[in-house]
């Protein structure tokens, strides 16, 4: 039986891979009520892409698979309490089983920037009280991390690959090859030995949209890993 466990989650626009950082500022009360449990906790939420089909009682809605989250630094901006930033790292991928509304629905006409829409949601929150949870959560299972190494052969092609949509992206201009492999310079990706993780940054870097890269945390396997990678980066 595989064991699952209820965790905060955070819906957000992009997708997060195991052992990457995600800085994050912190500034609608129900997401600062899901840091302040996780300090008094272990310090962990899930982060998933935002599902556009959906909506959790008027909220963002969040795909199935996500990542955990570890948060490493949280720091009070301005000492009022009123915007947090927060640093985190990504732990193990993780599929949802089942979703636990947060305990108010979203307002009519709710702005998530304004000092009125975050007055509204506080207000409601006094109201059913404050021990109640305005954030999604919800039980979890722990998705294995793949653990095969990835072969140079492996990676040298899905570089190719990713050259090649790079260039024909960018026409009529011409991108020269020597300055793509700068690009692979900047991020730490000129390697002998390959990695999963080297596989996660180059599909960030081949992406134009994070529902691209949801097929990428998707994958359980290397091989579907890979065939998702040449999906991503094969010119349509």
């Amino acid at each position: 039986m595989t064991q699952t466990k209820i965790i905060p989650i955070f819906p957000l626009d992009l997708v997060l891979f195991p052992r990457q950082e995600l800085p994050l500022r912190i500034f609608e009360p129900r997401y600062k009520q899901l840091v302040d449990d996780c300090m008094i906790g272990d310090g962990q939420f899930g982060v998933c892409l935002i599902d556009e089909n959906n909506s959790v009682n008027g909220w963002n809605s969040p795909k199935l698979v996500g990542t955990i989250a570890k948060i490493t630094k949280c720091e009070d901006v301005n000492m009022d309490g009123l915007q947090l930033h927060i640093e985190t790292i990504g732990r193990n991928s993780f599929k949802i089983k089942k979703i636990i509304p947060p305990s108010i629905s979203q307002p009519a006409n709710y702005d998530p920037l304004s000092v009125e829409g975050h007055q509204e949601i506080s207000d409601m929150h006094e109201k059913i009280g404050t021990g109640e949870k305005m954030y999604i959560r919800a039980e979890v299972e722990m998705i294995p991390e793949i653990d095969e190494n990835i072969s140079l052969g492996e990676w040298n092609d899905l570089v190719e690959l990713w050259k090649k949509k790079i260039i024909t992206q960018a026409l009529p201009q011409i991108v020269e090859p020597h300055s793509l492999e700068h690009v692979l310079e900047q991020y730490y990706l000129t390697t002998e030995t390959p990695t999963i993780d080297y596989i996660y940054s180059l599909a960030a870097l081949g992406a134009k949209d994070p529902n691209e890269l949801q097929p990428i945390l998707e994958a359980r396997t290397k091989e579907e890993l890979i065939q998702s990678m040449h999906q991503l980066l094969t010119v349509k």
